[in-house]
């Protein structure tokens, strides 16, 4: 396992049979195969999930997954199934996405209900973001963010990221918050 720092960073990385392995604290982040279809498909049929985030049918999540799994290979990112240490639950997916007609990348998460108001979530996205601004070559990530999802834009705000643009993204209108390269993450150097 190599170390990225824990003085710094509050996660390591190691390589996984599909690609990096994000662990935190609490949590493995695996990149989302198409192995996770089952998982990927009860994620986002919860109706309270879905109110931020597309509903899937299998066929449609199988694309989606064979879509991530293309991204993993041909950018060296993507987005992971967040799954507990301790338990090994799937939690939810949190990774970067890059959506091409932005030509940005995203950084997002999504949880099952039961894993909400825990902290999950800004963990993860921690350890996704700065790895991203460490290992990609982008000036800033993005994070698209429903304007009534205030959990989410909560957890943006822990990790440094602003208000940027108005914009309409997967039929929501969205406020896309920015998280620049240089804008540091609270309680971390800026990188």
């Amino acid at each position: 396992m190599t170390a990225m720092g824990l003085t710094e960073h509050a996660f390591t990385v190691h390589e996984g049979a599909t690609g990096p392995v994000l662990e935190t604290e609490r949590l493995l982040l695996r990149p989302l195969t198409t192995d996770h279809l089952d998982f990927f498909v009860e994620l986002h049929s919860d109706p309270e999930v879905t109110r931020f985030v597309p509903a899937f049918t299998r066929e449609q999540a199988r694309a989606r997954l064979a879509g991530i799994q293309r991204q993993w290979s041909e950018r060296g990112h993507g987005l992971c199934a967040v799954e507990s240490k301790e338990t090994g639950a799937l939690l939810g997916r949190c990774g970067l996405n890059h959506w091409e007609e932005f030509d940005e990348v995203e950084a997002g998460w999504t949880l099952r209900r039961s894993s909400w108001g825990r902290g999950y979530a800004t963990e993860a996205a921690r350890a996704v973001v700065e790895w991203g601004l460490e290992t990609l070559d982008v000036p800033y990530l993005t994070a698209m963010i429903a304007h009534d999802n205030t959990a989410s834009r909560k957890v943006a705000g822990r990790l440094g990221f602003t208000p940027g643009r108005e914009d309409t993204f997967l039929g929501h209108r969205v406020t896309v918050h920015l998280r620049h390269r240089s804008g540091g993450l609270p309680g971390h150097p800026a990188g």
